[in-house]
């Protein structure tokens, strides 16, 4: 966990710093004509159009820098993220006196993207010259923003990223539970983990999928904060996936240390949440295990025994997020909190249906939904809902017992997995689920290709809502 506001590219203070003049891409023809005669004739010099991302120093009378021109569009954290990648190196500040007006939010989403695009995961090279150091490509946090909340998410990305990036050699269960240890220690979280015999009897669902491998399975539970609404993040940590006795190929195996995904952005989240110091009783439940092949596995067609008391049929022994969420969830539920909301690396469908880069939203209510994607756009991290559509719930009545695991059909499996989760966090209750990639298959400016924390951003800025509407009542 980094601790340094340089380590992400930033600096407190703008002392020294060469000016960034931002102008919004729609203002920038506007903005030309209205430049010194100098000025213009540089730009025209350098062929400078003025495109959303760029940026363009503009020279002092001796030849040196003087300022920059910076240009951003729509995605301004992205915006962000490409000029840094644009400036030269140096120290730079933003003018706010100059160039197009921007409120404090829309600052902070330009740094945020700017703090994001430094992310790099060098962790195991055997080359540690460059470790200790700090990039020579700093930004000042201009005035008025919130810090707490922007180094927040910078960390709670960075964690998340390294989380899912670490090999699965390294994040076993163990991993992730001294990953979640130290995080509850930095904030003086209380954490418990439950393992061995107690999880055998009292979250059966999550010890079956976990009995095989080497490293046991576990339950990790902690809390934080003492006022404010009651949330509660659950996330699926499945920190390598070989399909069980239903194996993957090698292919679909590959990338497979990233099915705990789900856990490293709700675990991403909190430390957000935390750091932000926002006014919120949090709760982190991690259902941590691996599904490894051994004479334990699971087979499919067994019928196991949950949380809930609702014994289900295994279907596809590949299917094993939702058997974890399943005890998880049901723990979520027992204290009744205000929201509850999970993420998981679930399906294949998800992706089918919306890509790689569009995690797929499922809600009971519709109010949460609209506000969840409100705050999704606020802060450009998209979601996409998908429908519970209550007739697909009888395709898991299809097994020797109530309940399948994957039911009698292969389509709308995105759905069918979100109803699956459904009959344990409740129809009454405020629950969201989230089917996301968590792995970025190609570099962009801030979002390296590896792993990814999505809707982290979105679910922080309604949860933020959620506190400051409790505040207001």
């Amino acid at each position: 966990m980094k601790t340094k506001i340089t380590d992400y590219g930033l600096q407190k203070s703008a002392k020294g710093t060469h000016a960034l003049i931002l102008v919004h891409a729609d203002e920038w023809a506007a903005w030309y004509e209205a430049a010194e005669h100098s000025a213009k004739n540089w730009i025209t010099a350098q062929a400078f159009s003025g495109q959303a991302g760029t940026a363009l120093t503009m020279p002092a009378d001796d030849g040196s820098i003087d300022t920059a021109i910076g240009v951003f569009g729509k995605h301004d954290i992205w915006d962000g993220a490409c000029l840094a990648k644009a400036l030269p190196q140096g120290g730079w500040h933003i003018d706010p006196n100059r160039g197009t007006m921007l409120n404090a939010m829309a600052y902070e989403m330009l740094v945020l993207g700017w703090a994001l695009s430094q992310y790099s995961f060098d962790r195991f090279k055997n080359d540690d010259s460059g470790k200790g150091e700090t990039t020579s490509k700093r930004l000042a946090i201009p005035d008025g923003v919130n810090a707490n909340r922007l180094l927040g998410l910078i960390e709670g990305v960075w964690f998340c990223r390294d989380l899912i990036n670490i090999p699965a050699n390294h994040m076993t269960p163990q991993g992730l539970e001294d990953s979640a240890t130290a995080l509850a220690k930095r904030y003086g979280a209380a954490i418990t983990v439950i393992s061995g015999d107690e999880l055998k009897t009292s979250f059966p669902a999550i010890n079956t999928v976990g009995r095989a491998a080497e490293i046991a399975p576990r339950l990790i539970d902690f809390t934080w904060g003492d006022a404010g609404p009651r949330i509660t993040l659950v996330g699926k940590g499945i920190t390598f996936d070989s399909g069980g006795l239903d194996l993957k190929p090698s292919k679909a195996m590959e990338m497979m240390k990233k099915d705990m995904g789900g856990s490293a952005t709700v675990l991403g989240l909190a430390m957000a949440i935390m750091a932000a110091k926002l006014p919120v009783q949090l709760r982190v439940i991690v259902a941590a295990a691996e599904n490894a092949v051994s004479d334990r596995s699971m087979r499919p067609l067994d019928v196991i025994d949950t949380r809930a008391c609702i014994r289900v049929e295994v279907g596809n022994t590949d299917a094993e997020g939702r058997l974890v969420l399943a005890d998880a969830l049901t723990l979520a539920r027992e204290d009744d909190p205000d929201f509850i909301i999970d993420f998981a690396t679930l399906t294949g469908a998800a992706r089918v249906a919306l890509g790689t880069e569009l995690p797929a939203l499922f809600c009971n209510r519709d109010d949460t939904a609209t506000q969840i994607l409100a705050a999704s756009s606020e802060v450009g991290d998209p979601l996409w809902r998908l429908p519970l559509f209550d007739d697909y719930d009888r395709h898991l009545e299809n097994g020797h017992v109530t309940l399948s695991s994957t039911g009698s059909t292969g389509f709308g499996g995105a759905i069918t997995a979100a109803l699956f989760l459904r009959r344990f966090a409740g129809n009454d209750s405020n629950w969201a689920h989230i089917d996301v990639m968590a792995w970025n298959l190609s570099s962009q400016p801030g979002r390296p290709r590896g792993g990814e924390a999505m809707g982290l951003r979105a679910i922080f800025r309604y949860i933020e809502h959620l506190a400051t509407e409790k505040q207001c009542q």
